[in-house]
């Protein structure tokens, strides 16, 4: 098809809709070859423009890359887009997995196209990238990904950025616009599905549960419902009146009112499966026969790739009877197939309740008609702190499923901890403003060093969000030097100057010589991770080598394992040789750590060695059951920790290559084979 006789025109005939106006701008903006950023509420129907992007894309015989920052989020689009045109069309690379990847249309993590560009893949191919939830870019450890691409992506390449709604949409345009050229904003503040925000207390007298509208008025007019702090005032004696209600309570008063299907978030996983083994428990059924037929013959569809001894070890008997009750639990500690099957159930109505943590807020596919907030509170890692309105508007965004519910329902549950008026002040929905985590880290540098000169890698970090939105922070005098000595510009605090200090450690170390890499710098161009620096160092000194790859895949968990607060300390190896290995991998960190207070570096994070026993057990092939039978872990937790010392052990034959290493190469092969099986093979789809 000629190039010019493309339009979108045959794209808009195929919808089984009228696209919304938000749709039709983007949309013009990507057929006029602009980049185009796009923000909306969850479930607006943001995701259209790209696949209009993909379909502009085909039709010019051009290739298109569609990012997300999840790997369960790859998988999801890549089943979509097989769908919509044939497996031959699409590809799939998230590091786990490498499937068409000279596909016209190819789905991957952000990350891995980072890598691309850093590597010199040839993307002279690709018309389009789109980078779904783009608002990833201000996470604390992944956002400096999307800035990287953004700045470095080849400058033929159109960008489709999808957000969701954020405070300072037309500050990050300007960036993108700087950086990319020619470039659209797209707000949709409207929702499809309008939300009604309610509030449900427990009352000890009347013995039920009152669930009463937040804000009451219409249109613009919406105020706090004034009836609300009245009925809290009502005293009962020498007992509380008023409480949160217990969760059963809740589900059943839910069920009477028709709101149901809902997601009931508790910040908590144990929070999660003790909901939803209670529930079960108590007979609550919410499926009829038909429908507790085809969630179990969906059920072992999805898991007929797990062996029948890990199925037991996993519990499968106990969570298949909950999914047939149509109740589920989801969150981070679950296998990647317990999620996937509980996912798509919930979609096709076939599930009706789903307790999970906020990580179930992040990207994936999953509306209801009502969510429920358990607390608004949440543990952040030091302390409990109150959500704010955009964390609010995040969660709750899920309720109301567009061509199915005329409204959406937010619940909060009462707490008599949290004020009224601060329950209304979060509930007003809101956004965040987005902001820039990018930073330089030793692997960066390396690849910069390698893909620019000087004065070019310098501008590329000038031209940072992160950057950009310091300079748009001062004042006005203080922009272009203005005012500071000598005429040179004193402001110039911080990232060109944090790159710079890495260099020069990097180079009293041996990585690089008058701006030319060095092999330990050529290995750490292949090393993404916030240990990239110490795992380089651990492979020079030997401690990777001269191990069994039971014992290197034992070892390369400490790069990758971060326990969570409540695990026990461990500081002990399964064997004499690992724990020799592990001493000197501490020394190197330690003096690791001073040389970068010395540069003035944020100091790296220290390995860990708890994960090591149950990676050297896998390894040697120990069955799931005799794994997590006394294991403090998740079996979830176990998979991805896995999934993430896979990444290391490929990574480390790139390092042994570059270094000369040969053994530690011979040795990772075995290893990743040795690991990567069973569950945790299956745990590689998502």
């Amino acid at each position: 098809m000629d190039t010019e006789e493309v339009t979108i025109q045959e794209f808009f005939e195929s919808l089984p809709f009228a696209p919304d106006p938000f749709q039709i701008m983007a949309i013009d903006a990507v057929e006029q070859g602009r980049s185009v950023v796009v923000t909306a509420p969850t479930g607006s129907g943001k995701t259209l423009v790209a696949e209009a992007a993909v379909h502009l894309s085909l039709g010019r015989k051009r290739r298109v890359f569609y990012t997300t920052p999840l790997k369960a989020l790859s998988n999801q689009k890549f089943r979509d887009f097989t769908l919509a045109y044939g497996p031959d069309q699409v590809g799939l690379l998230t590091g786990d997995n490498s499937i068409n990847r000279r596909a016209p249309i190819v789905v991957m993590t952000t990350e891995v196209l980072r890598n691309m560009i850093y590597s010199g893949t040839d993307l002279s191919s690709v018309e389009s990238v789109v980078l779904d939830e783009v608002h990833y870019l201000q996470d604390r450890f992944r956002g400096a990904v999307w800035e990287e691409v953004i700045i470095h992506a080849p400058p033929h390449i159109k960008l489709v950025c999808l957000s969701a709604t954020v405070a300072n949409a037309d500050e990050f345009t300007r960036w993108v616009r700087s950086r990319r050229g020619p470039t659209e904003l797209v707000v949709e503040r409207h929702r499809p599905v309008p939300l009604e925000r309610w509030w449900g207390v427990w009352d000890h007298f009347e013995r039920t549960v009152h669930v009463l509208p937040l804000f009451a008025g219409s249109g613009g007019r919406k105020r706090p419902n004034g009836a609300i702090p009245r009925i809290l005032a009502r005293r009962g004696g020498r007992r509380r009146r008023f409480a949160t209600p217990k969760r059963l309570t809740a589900v059943d008063h839910l069920a009477s009112l028709d709101m149901l299907p809902a997601i009931y978030f508790i910040f908590s996983r144990a929070g999660c499966d003790q909901a939803a083994t209670q529930v079960a428990r108590a007979g609550i059924r919410l499926t009829d026969r038909h429908e507790r037929e085809q969630i179990r013959s969906r059920t072992e569809e999805g898991t007929a790739h797990l062996a029948e001894g890990d199925l037991q070890a996993l519990g499968y008997d106990a969570w298949l009877d909950g999914l047939e009750r149509g109740v589920a639990a989801h969150h981070a500690g679950l296998i990647p197939a317990f999620k996937e099957v509980t996912e798509q159930l919930f979609c096709d109505g076939l599930v009706k309740l789903v307790f999970a943590t906020e990580t179930l807020s992040l990207g994936i596919n999953m509306p209801a008609r009502t969510v429920v907030l358990d607390k608004l509170s949440k543990f952040t890692g030091e302390r409990h702190e109150l959500m704010l309105p955009g964390e609010f508007t995040q969660l709750t965004g899920r309720a109301g499923r567009r061509g199915i519910d005329t409204v959406g329902h937010g619940v909060v549950l009462h707490s008599p901890y949290v004020p009224f008026e601060r329950v209304v002040s979060i509930a007003d929905l809101g956004s965040h403003p987005l902001r820039s985590s990018f930073r330089p880290t030793y692997n960066m540098v390396v690849n910069l060093i390698a893909n620019y000169e000087r004065r070019r890698t310098e501008q590329l970090l000038e031209a940072s969000f992160a950057q950009y939105q310091q300079r748009r922070s001062r004042p006005r005098s203080q922009r272009k030097g203005r005012g500071s000595a000598g005429g040179k510009n004193v402001h110039r605090p911080t990232l060109v100057i944090r790159f710079h200090r890495a260099r020069r450690l990097l180079e009293h170390r041996g990585y690089l010589r008058n701006w030319t890499l060095k092999a330990p710098g050529e290995a750490l161009r292949v090393v993404y991770s916030d240990l990239d620096f110490l795992i380089v160092e651990a492979a020079r000194a030997g401690y990777l080598s001269g191990l069994s790859p039971a014992e290197l895949a034992s070892l390369a968990s400490a790069f990758v394992y971060e326990p969570r607060r409540d695990a026990p300390k461990a500081d002990t190896w399964p064997t004499e040789t690992l724990q020799t290995k592990w001493e000197g991998i501490l020394e190197l960190w330690k003096r690791h750590t001073l040389a970068e207070q010395r540069y003035r570096l944020p100091t790296t994070r220290q390995p860990q060695a708890g994960f090591g026993h149950l990676a050297y057990a896998w390894a040697r092939h120990l069955d799931l059951e005799d794994l997590l039978e006394d294991a403090a872990l998740a079996p979830g937790d176990f998979v991805r920790n896995a999934r993430q010392m896979l990444d290391v052990l490929r990574q480390l034959e790139g390092v042994a290559d570059a270094l000369g290493i040969r053994e530690l190469a011979r040795v990772a092969r075995p290893a990743r084979s040795a690991v990567d099986r069973g569950v945790v093979a299956a745990g590689g789809i998502s």
